[in-house]
């Protein structure tokens, strides 16, 4: 039986981690002639190309870019197992990188950190904040903070909880336009809409009618934050989470209308890359979140218990 050339492929995850082959040999602190000749090794026996090579610039082929993403697996395994090997006989120690939206992250997801840092001193936090769907393998994330309904997918996903929407609309626009009783009564009005939550809004009814809707409107943004000058002004209707839109409910600057009716929560889930081995201080800070970040939810959800 031959075995894998594990040293080429952590290379390869080094090189496409550097985006060269200098830098990788660097990283490692090795010869560029070594990540060269591993390269090509690992060419030979795969029996395909991992790179396009010009002077200026280094790409992935078709091939290597899913074979990309099996060496940063391969990499990742191999330091969880050092790391737990290490992390039994000690207090978990370095870094995590957790990646959050960027709305939740600064309102409920910042405030906790510090709790967080002050009982786990040898543990250091990457927070990155985006709106944006992060490929956690690819970038290199230890856990993602996800609020949407997951399609399947090869990552472990834990639901912690669910978070309601309100949909709201300034006083100026309700008195000029109507105040909608019904979700159907959506489709004549102005509706702004939150990019990253895709397909049609679901309601149900006091007695467990449901109802599904495709609003359209004026403003489509991947930001909520972005969409509150709008509501504001009068330019339409909007479904958004209490974490962003509460401060306008609070201040009377916006109203939430169609209470009769509750939208389908959306949940808020933790994942992590797809191998159960964890270095401790990642497995540390999932139990910290996964505690820490069911009240906030329930608080900001009106009924469900999902």
């Amino acid at each position: 039986m031959r075995l894998p050339d594990l040293e080429a492929w952590a290379i390869f995850a080094t090189v496409v981690e550097n985006r060269s082959f200098s830098g990788a040999a660097d990283a490692i602190g090795i010869s560029k002639a070594t990540v060269s000749k591993a390269i090509t090794r690992l060419e030979a026996q795969l029996d395909q190309s991992l790179f396009h090579r010009t002077s200026r610039r280094l790409a992935l082929t078709e091939a290597g870019k899913p074979l990309a993403l099996h060496a940063a697996r391969i990499v990742a395994e191999a330091r969880a197992a050092e790391e737990a090997a290490s992390d039994a006989a000690t207090a978990p120690v370095g870094r995590v990188r957790l990646a959050a939206p960027m709305s939740f992250g600064v309102s409920s997801v910042a405030p906790l950190l510090a709790d967080f840092l002050a009982d786990h001193p040898g543990i250091e936090i990457d927070l990155s904040l985006s709106d944006a769907r992060v490929d956690i393998v690819a970038e290199g994330f230890d856990i993602a903070l996800r609020i949407a309904d997951l399609p399947d997918s090869s990552l472990r996903a834990r639901r912690l909880c669910s978070i309601a929407g309100h949909i709201v609309a300034a006083p100026a626009y309700l008195a000029s336009a109507g105040t909608p009783t019904h979700p159907g009564q959506l489709g004549d009005h102005r509706v702004l809409t939150y990019s990253n939550l895709t397909g049609p809004w679901r309601f149900r009814g006091a007695d467990g009618t449901e109802v599904s809707v495709k609003p359209r409107g004026p403003l489509i943004a991947n930001s909520g934050e972005a969409l509150i000058p709008a509501i504001v002004a009068g330019l339409g209707i909007a479904r958004l989470p209490g974490f962003i839109i509460g401060p306008a409910l609070a201040s009377g600057a916006v109203v939430e209308i169609l209470q009769d009716w509750n939208p389908a929560p959306v949940g808020l889930h933790l994942m992590t890359p797809p191998s159960a081995l964890r270095p401790a201080r990642v497995e540390a800070l999932i139990a910290f979140l996964a505690a820490r970040l069911k009240d906030p939810c329930a608080g900001a959800s009106r009924s469900d218990t999902d």
